[in-house]
């Protein structure tokens, strides 16, 4: 029987770790406290995350503002509140880095300078353009992202006929096509506000800056597409040659006389209101409308008939237009006053025979130095406008000839 050897002085019963196992408890141990400081990283950005979120549910709760519907809405919000912080206190961080998905990518900063207005806004302005006594609210309006539209006139019959098996067709005519540009201009609005007003939380600078650009566009452009010379701006459809009438041309407004200088005729005033409408299509008729001033229509809204009935009658429901011999009156205080051979009263399907082509995105740059201590808001907007169809617009001329 073999006696078991004891071990020697200052060794024990277990095997010396190797090198492998030092290595790799070293590295257990680091990989411990790694992942202890992650926990205790990732605790503190979710306390930092809700606690964000709870300020926000505040603010929210005591807004009115509209809930989150979509990843549109999401957007528009971010918009909103950081077109807000450039309002109000300059600061441009938000809407340099905010960038929006929107048929592609869309920056809000503009290349030429200022900011995109936030959506809100914009369709305020929109709305108030839109329902103004302007020549715009029975114009046809197009939004385009060029710098012009064409708008092409066809004046070529296409040839019709009843036809057999055995008949032949006789081919169309070369077209006679116009072209006819309508280049875009830019209008311009600068509303000035206080910098004290601006740190006031409770007043609503998008409310207080959609109006104040929407009056001010509204009164440059109700001239403009009346009598708006095309440069630099719209050109109006007075801007146009006139002529009689009996010998209109492609490019010339026609006019009926009334038969007076500056003036309806003393006996039977009322036939060049008749004499006006029938010279207009009956394609034009259906959809047309007076337009005329309102010194104008107090003059006209007197005028009878043979039989003694009142040619104007007012509308029946509220916010329903008046109407002159059974058609809507447009009252648009930029056109010309009865006077000597002034063209005081237009007829005609505007719809067709006016066009208005507009960019779809307007433009504030906040300027804290030109006007100090008040903060000036230069607001711009891409819009162009001129006669489209010459056979649809009629005017009436108060002269003898």
């Amino acid at each position: 029987m073999t006696t078991p050897v004891p071990p020697a002085a200052g060794q024990s019963g277990a095997a010396a770790p190797t090198a492998p196992d030092l290595e790799l408890k070293t590295a257990m141990q680091g990989f411990a406290q790694d992942f202890s400081a992650f926990q205790t990283e990732l605790t503190r950005k979710l306390s930092q995350q809700e606690e964000r979120l709870t300020m926000l549910d505040r603010k929210t709760a005591l807004s009115p503002a509209r809930p989150v519907l979509s990843s549109t809405d999401a957007g528009e919000t971010l918009h909103h509140k950081a077109f807000d912080a450039y309002l109000r206190r300059g600061d441009d961080a938000p809407m340099r880095g905010l960038e929006i998905e929107t048929k592609g990518l869309n920056t809000l900063q503009a290349a030429d300078g200022g900011y995109l207005v936030d959506p809100e806004t914009a369709e305020a302005i929109r709305s108030v353009l839109s329902s103004t006594a302007s020549i715009r609210a029975i114009s046809s309006v197009v939004t385009v992202e060029s710098t012009s539209f064409d708008v092409l006139v066809d004046h070529t019959d296409v040839s019709t006929g009843w036809a057999t098996e055995t008949s032949t067709i006789a081919e169309s005519d070369t077209p006679k096509i116009d072209r006819i540009p309508i280049r875009l201009h830019e209008l311009s609005a600068m509303p000035k506000a206080s910098q004290r007003l601006l740190d006031d939380s409770a007043f609503d600078i998008e409310g207080w800056l959609a109006s104040r650009i929407a009056s001010k566009f509204a009164r440059a452009e109700a001239a403009a597409f009346i009598s708006g010379d095309g440069v630099d701006k719209p050109r109006g459809f007075l801007n146009h040659d006139k002529i009689d009438d009996a010998a209109w041309e492609w490019g010339e407004l026609g006019y009926i006389a009334t038969g007076a200088d500056g003036d309806f005729a003393s006996t039977n005033a009322a036939d060049a209101i008749v004499d006006l409408v029938y010279a207009l299509d009956a394609t034009y008729r259906a959809n047309a409308v007076f337009v005329m001033n309102s010194k104008t229509a107090g003059a006209v809204r007197k005028m009878k008939d043979t039989d003694g009935r009142f040619l104007w009658s007012d509308g029946l429901a509220a916010g329903e237009p008046a109407r002159l011999m059974g058609y809507p009156v447009l009252v648009a205080e930029d056109m010309p006053d009865i006077a000597t051979d002034s063209y005081a009263v237009a007829f005609g399907d505007f719809a067709a025979g006016y066009t208005i082509a507009e960019r779809p995105d307007m433009r504030v740059l906040r300027d804290p130095f030109s006007a100090k201590p008040h903060v000036l808001f230069y607001a711009t907007k891409r819009v162009g406008g001129d006669v489209s169809d010459f056979k649809a617009i009629k005017l009436l001329k108060f002269g003898e000839i």
